[in-house]
């Protein structure tokens, strides 16, 4: 059962069919557009989107909201020093500000940055620079059935060749996302990223960590990686961070709230100090990073108790117990189920739809009009925007965090069952309307009946 119990509810939109006709209609069947009024069970990310322990809400009503050095910060500053060991915390108002500032400060134009699978926003931020963003997932995060642990992995061999060819000199960076968001939520091994260590200590790279999904990440190690099972998950973080120079966080995750992000400097004082005064110009005092007090006190107890392995355990039965009853219930999905999402496998179900008429965007569509439950594309849509396709045509279904009961997720299960049906009868889409970048967050679409 979960490892709590629920003090204040709040009521849930059930918009009638024609309702979410009209919405999705005139959001330019772009499901981000959507009103959250019009929306039941929202599945859309597990950013921000989480409920606050009765803690974090009394942590709140001692905010301190002094301009610079409050109470709040060292507090915030305390916590994660705890956790990671770095000595330069520096909150931000969000992970993508950390990537900004990181990554402005440390790559040009024609640098190269690699990574296990680039998050979106990661991949944005990498461009901006005029530096190319270079995914090497392991070879086992290929086959969707399989039951390989750590799909999350960075293939070290491709790094390795990529080091040793004529591009290695412009290498500058290796990006480790735990876990692997862009890959299916798949968890990183620690003998990976030791292994990524020494070939950063060996070419003189810096070792990047995107530590969103720490707490999670450290679960699955526990549960799945050899002579680890003695260890508390929060011993598991530490040894992950301890590898690592830089780390950034979005801690609208593993937070367990709201906003906020964070960015850690391990042994560059100099490089702390680029980084400090870009959050200066960007966020604000280095103190606050463009958050609240309050926001700072509701951060440092919710990574007080995002560790708890009781929390963790619940966490990951769940998407577990989710990832089972869609498979068993013949919804295809990414296997085995990580801990923040489930990620459906909507190009087997729509074969009739190719790739650049995005079958995943169709699929999440559909499902938003048979059960109002809004999802987000992992696929062409979201990963081709340079005009190329996905490895795989997924929908994220994600879980925010101490939100849902199983009860609503099984409601999820019968929608996704109810789309199967009608498979067959769902239309592509099309963009008529597009951005430059990150354009699955504005792109206007419509139906494209015939596929082609």
């Amino acid at each position: 059962m979960e490892p709590y119990r629920i003090k204040a509810v709040e009521p849930i939109p059930f918009p009638s069919r024609g309702d979410r006709e009209q919405a999705l209609t005139r959001s330019g069947y772009n499901l981000f557009r959507v009103p959250s009024a019009q929306v039941t069970i929202d599945l859309l990310t597990d950013s921000g989107t989480g409920s606050m322990s009765a803690a974090q809400w009394a942590a709140m009503m001692i905010g301190d909201e002094a301009y610079a050095c409050s109470t709040s910060y060292e507090r915030f500053d305390a916590v994660l020093r705890g956790i990671t060991g770095f000595p330069e915390i520096m909150p931000v108002h969000q992970g993508r500000a950390a990537e900004r500032v990181v990554f402005s400060t440390l790559l040009g134009p024609g640098d190269i940055v690699v990574s296990n699978t680039h998050f979106d926003t990661t991949r944005a931020h990498v461009e901006a620079t005029g530096s190319q963003a270079l995914d090497l997932p392991s070879p086992e995060a290929a086959d969707l059935d399989s039951d390989h642990p750590f799909k999350g992995n960075i293939d070290l061999g491709a790094l390795t060749d990529l080091l040793a060819g004529p591009d290695g000199h412009r290498v500058k960076a290796v990006v480790m996302t735990v876990t692997n968001n862009g890959g299916g939520g798949q968890p990183v091994s620690l003998e990976n990223l030791r292994r990524v260590r020494a070939v950063c200590d060996e070419h003189g790279l810096v070792f990047l960590l995107d530590a969103s999904r720490f707490a999670e990440n450290s679960w699955l190690v526990l549960q799945r990686e050899r002579g680890h099972g003695y260890r508390e998950p929060v011993e598991v973080a530490r040894a992950t961070f301890d590898l690592a120079d830089v780390f950034w966080a979005s801690l609208k995750k593993d937070g367990l709230a709201n906003i906020g992000g964070v960015i850690g400097v391990r042994d560059d004082p100099e490089l702390a100090r680029r980084f400090r005064q870009r959050v200066i110009l960007d966020e604000g005092f280095s103190t606050y990073g463009g958050l609240a007090g309050r926001d700072l006190e509701a951060l440092a107890q919710g990574l007080s108790e995002v560790t708890d392995p009781r929390y963790l355990a619940d966490r990951a039965d769940t998407a577990r117990w989710f990832a089972d009853s869609l498979h068993k219930a013949g919804v295809p999905v990414v296997r085995p189920a990580g801990c923040h999402a489930v990620y459906v496998r909507a190009g087997e179900i729509l074969p009739h739809i190719p790739a650049h008429r995005f079958p995943g965007h169709a699929w999440s569509c559909a499902l938003y009009l048979e059960g109002g439950i809004r999802a987000v594309e992992f696929g062409s849509l979201l990963l081709g925007s340079g005009g190329g396709s996905a490895p795989h045509e997924l929908v994220r279904l994600a879980l925010p965090r101490r939100v849902y009961t199983r009860s609503h997720l099984e409601y999820v299960v019968d929608t996704a069952v109810a789309v199967g049906r009608i498979a067959d009868e769902l239309p592509g889409y099309r963009i008529v309307g597009d951005s430059p970048a990150l354009r699955h967050f504005t792109a206007v679409l419509e139906p494209a009946p015939h596929a082609g």
